[in-house]
C-alpha cells in the first residue's frame, strides 16, 4: 500500500519533531496548499467562492482558535461570538478613525482587542470550571450584543447601527473581488494554521493539554494553571478575534451585531465538537461540515421531496437543518467524541496496516 513510511528513516532529532514526520503526509498537505492557491481560483466561479469557500475559510479560522481553548485546554466556552465581534468592531474603529491604516494592522489590532477581552472573562476559569465557566463565558456574549447594540460610537455613531467598509486594499492590491478575498483569506488561514499546529507541539501545548486531562496533576508537576488557562484564552481570542475582523471586512462588508449573536458562538462550538477537539485538522473538517451540509439539505430534500410529491418549503427546510444538525451532535458525543478527525485517523491507521487485520 502506498501509505506506508517504510524506508522513511529519521537521523536528526529535527527530523523527528517535524510536524508531519510521514512523507506522504508532508506532499499531501503540500499538494492541498498549491491546488487551493493555483487550481481554485480557475475552477470555483464567484458565486462557490462567496457563499461557500469564503465563509469556510474564516469560520475554519475562528473555529481553530476555539479548538485551542476548548479542545486543547479544555476551558469550555460560549463567549466566541463576543470575541469575533470585538475583533471586528476594534478593527473598524482602527480602519475609520486612523488615517491610513493598512487592513493587515487594522486585522491584528481587532485580535488584540480580542484578546484582553478574552483574558478578562476567562479570569473565572482559575476559579470554576464546566458548566458554570460556560456561564461566565456566556455573560461575555451578552455584555458585548447589549454594548455594539447600544454605544453608538462603536460604529462611528451610524444612524442605522450598522458598521460598513470599503475600498479594501493589502500592500496597495485591492481586495474587492471573490477571488481576491478568497487568496486573501486562504493565506491568513495557512499562516494561522502552521502558528497553531507548532504552537500546539510547544512547550505551552503540552501545558494546555496537561491542564485539560487533569488540572491538579499538572499543578503538581509544577504546571502554573492561571498561567496555562490564561494563555490559552489569550491565543484562542487572538484567533478568534482575527476571524471576526474577516468576517466582518471581507465576507459581510456591512453588519450589525446580529452577525455575532449567540448562535455564532454555539455554531463555532459545533464545529469543534464534530470536527474533533484537540486537532487542528477537525477546526478543518468541522468548518467544512457545517459550510456545506445546510446546501446539501438546500438541494436535496426539495428532490426528495419532488419524487414523493411532497412539497418542502423553506420553513421545512429550517427545521430539518437543525434537527440533523442536533442528531449528529449527539451522535458524534455518543459513538465518536473526537469527531471526524478521529475517524480520518483511523482510516489512515488501516492504511499503513492493510490487508493485514487491526
Amino acid at each position: 500500500m502506498f501509505y506506508r513510511e517504510n524506508g522513511q528513516f529519521k537521523t536528526t532529532y529535527k527530523a523527528d519533531q517535524q510536524i508531519f514526520p510521514i512523507a506522504q503526509d508532508r506532499w499531501a498537505v503540500l499538494l492541498m496548499v498549491a491546488f487551493a492557491f493555483l487550481a481554485v481560483p480557475f475552477l470555483a466561479d464567484e458565486y462557490v467562492m462567496r457563499a461557500i469557500l469564503i465563509p469556510f475559510l474564516i469560520l475554519a479560522l475562528a473555529a481553530l482558535g476555539v479548538n485551542i481553548l476548548v479542545g486543547y485546554c479544555g476551558q469550555i466556552s460560549l463567549g466566541s461570538g463576543a470575541f469575533m465581534a470585538v475583533g471586528a468592531y476594534a478593527a473598524f474603529n482602527c480602519w475609520v478613525r486612523i488615517e491610513g491604516m493598512p487592513l493587515l494592522v487594522a486585522l491584528l489590532v481587532g485580535g488584540f482587542f480580542a484578546t484582553l477581552v478574552g483574558i478578562f472573562f476567562g479570569v473565572p476559569s482559575l476559579r470554576v470550571k464546566g458548566l458554570y465557566l460556560a456561564v461566565a463565558t456566556l455573560a461575555a456574549q451578552f455584555f458585548c450584543d447589549w454594548a455594539f447594540l447600544r454605544i453608538t460610537w462603536f460604529t462611528n455613531d451610524s444612524a442605522s447601527g450598522t458598521a460598513s467598509v470599503s475600498n479594501l486594499k493589502v500592500f496597495g492590491l485591492d481586495v474587492s473581488t471573490p477571488l481576491q478575498k478568497y487568496i486573501f483569506c486562504l493565506s491568513i488561514l495557512v499562516v494561522f494554521g502552521v502558528l497553531a499546529k507548532n504552537l500546539v507541539r510547544s512547550a505551552i501545548g503540552r501545558e494546555w493539554m496537561a491542564i485539560r486531562d487533569m488540572d491538579v496533576a499538572a499543578a503538581v508537576i509544577g504546571i502554573r494553571p492561571m498561567y496555562a488557562k490564561l494563555s490559552a484564552f489569550a491565543v484562542s481570542s487572538f484567533i478568534v478575534g482575527v476571524a471576526g475582523a474577516l468576517w466582518a471586512f471581507v465576507h459581510l462588508g456591512s453588519w450589525e451585531p446580529a452577525a455575532f449573536s449567540v448562535d455564532r458562538s454555539f455554531q463555532l462550538l459545533f464545529m469543534v465538537i464534530l470536527g474533533g477537539m484537540g486537532s487542528i485538522m477537525g477546526s478543518f473538517f468541522g468548518a467544512g461540515f457545517i459550510v456545506v451540509l445546510p446546501i446539501v439539505i438546500n438541494q436535496v430534500l426539495p428532490f426528495l421531496g419532488g419524487l414523493v410529491g411532497v412539497e418542502v418549503g423553506t420553513a421545512a427546510l429550517t427545521h430539518a437543518e437543525q434537527i440533523i444538525f442536533g442528531s449528529m451532535i449527539v451522535w458524534f458525543l455518543i459513538v465518536e467524541p473526537h469527531g471526524l478527525a478521529k475517524l480520518w485517523s483511523v482510516g489512515k491507521q488501516k492504511l499503513r496496516l492493510w490487508p493485514f487485520p487491526h
